[in-house]
């Protein structure tokens, strides 16, 4: 469906404005739909967002908790992370989830691919459903300082219906497992 459309805007010339190991921040001159002049400004991200819900047989979840730089609050979410564009993501998914909690899982399915921020950011994320689980040490980046909740994933639904998990990647997935019917 998203190929019978033409791309309205023009550009007429780009100016990259920043760069880090992980963005890149682009200034664009363009002509918008409606043919006037402006600018916008593109956040192109070098990873892949990775997500991962586990569950094991009695449909519990695991949740990290950290605190979160740039909104300045502490945020529980689903298992998640980078992953290179070049790497395939199911194995930056299996790596997240190792990294972070210590957990492994022979059973994977893909359930869901999104922008996270289309209006400004070509960031996407692909998030996977990880289950039949072992458990090992977890072994999380220097960055992270991670804390590990085990909950039922009705409890995990109940955060997002609540308004306590805000993560965009978090409240998605959460609400895709509940759509999908994986937990009774």
């Amino acid at each position: 469906m998203a190929g019978q459309h033409k791309n309205p805007w023009k550009t007429l010339s780009e100016k990259k404005i920043y760069e880090n190991p992980w963005i890149s921040l682009t200034e664009s001159q363009v002509i918008n739909p409606g043919g006037g002049t402006g600018i916008y400004g593109k956040v192109h991200f070098k990873n892949l967002a990775i997500g991962v819900v586990v569950l094991d047989e009695e449909y519990n979840t695991w949740l990290v908790g950290q605190y979160r730089y740039v909104p300045d609050q502490y945020s529980w979410e689903i298992p998640e992370g980078g992953g290179k564009l070049e790497t395939d993501p199911l194995d930056s998914a299996k790596r997240e989830l190792l990294e972070e909690t210590g957990i492994s899982a022979a059973s994977w399915v893909e359930i869901q691919r999104m922008h996270l921020s289309n209006s400004v950011s070509d960031e996407l994320a692909i998030i996977y459903l990880a289950q039949n689980l072992s458990f090992g040490d977890s072994d999380p980046e220097e960055t992270e300082e991670l804390s590990i909740l085990k909950l039922p994933f009705k409890n995990a639904y109940k955060m997002v219906i609540d308004g306590e998990i805000t993560d965009s990647m978090s409240v998605a997935a959460i609400l895709k497992v509940k759509l999908l019917n994986i937990v009774p």
